[in-house]
């Protein structure tokens, strides 16, 4: 029975002793895939030592990064990296944040709202856009691509570019919204351009549902590619070495693939 008894309390002690030391890891985080990519791995993070603390999926681009610079958040994880250089050059420098941990590219599409063909388009359609410049410029691109507008001349990934700016031969009416409002509004226009992130929380693959869409060769799957943030001094913290080693796994590499996405990391050899 004493032994017994002691067994137990050396279990407990134990347990309280890993819980002591274990440390709380808080990250923001937009909805699929960067939140299911969290809830993914939060065990596996536990067994290295942290423990992930995440609230409820932000849904809009302004909240992140001022908590991650702030330090109510460790990290963020819903950006890419243009998005993030536009939020630092916008900010003072002990504001700014530096990228870890490149996980994926997400495809932004034009997805199809009262019209299904892009060859049926008309004067007068209206097409939605975000209206957050970086990704903006980047619709108007993709736009472009697909042969509905003409961009001004020397037009980049790190221009500015708005509706004012392109060549419009169609007549197109493109209106400017918050980008995580494009999937629900794009039954009121012909088509919107929306976000991946935003078209795989409602339901939308790029792959099956857009009419159009960034190809994994094209300059904007090199730039595009989704980071975590933090502040410059945990760049290289363990809690970012722990992130690394949990998000680079064949069950993270699966589910960016099963929700429409491209991974931009390979899997370490066992």
């Amino acid at each position: 029975m004493k032994k017994t008894l002691a067994i137990l309390l050396a279990l407990i002690l134990a347990l309280g002793a890993a819980s002591a030391v274990a440390e709380t890891l808080p990250i923001i985080a937009t909805a699929n895939p960067h939140y299911e990519i969290l809830e993914l791995v939060k065990d596996d993070l536990a067994a290295l030592g942290f423990e992930l603390e995440l609230g409820a999926p932000c849904n809009d681009y302004t909240t992140e990064n001022p908590s991650t610079a702030a330090g109510d958040t460790l990290a963020n994880f819903f950006q890419h990296i243009p998005y993030l250089n536009g939020y630092n050059e916008s900010v003072e420098a002990d504001k700014q944040l530096v990228m870890v941990v490149p996980t994926h590219f997400e495809p932004m599409g034009i997805y199809p709202g009262q019209k299904t063909s892009l060859e049926d388009l008309t004067a007068g359609d209206i097409i939605y856009v975000p209206n957050d410049p970086v990704n903006m410029t980047r619709a108007f691109i993709l736009l472009a691509d697909a042969g509905l507008v003409e961009l001004p001349e020397g037009t980049t990934l790190e221009s500015t570019v708005t509706k004012y700016d392109v060549g419009n031969p169609l007549g197109l009416e493109f209106q400017d919204v918050n980008a995580e409002l494009t999937p629900r509004l794009r039954e009121g226009g012909a088509f919107a351009v929306i976000n991946g992130n935003y078209a795989s929380q409602n339901g939308l693959n790029p792959g099956k549902d857009a009419v159009y869409f960034e190809q994994p060769d094209s300059q904007a799957a090199k730039a595009y590619v989704n980071i975590f943030a933090v502040r410059p001094e945990n760049a290289e913290a363990d809690f970012v070495k722990a992130l690394e080693k949990v998000v680079y796994t064949q069950k993270v590499y699966d589910l960016i693939v099963d929700s429409g996405f491209a991974p931009v990391f390979e899997v370490p050899a066992e």
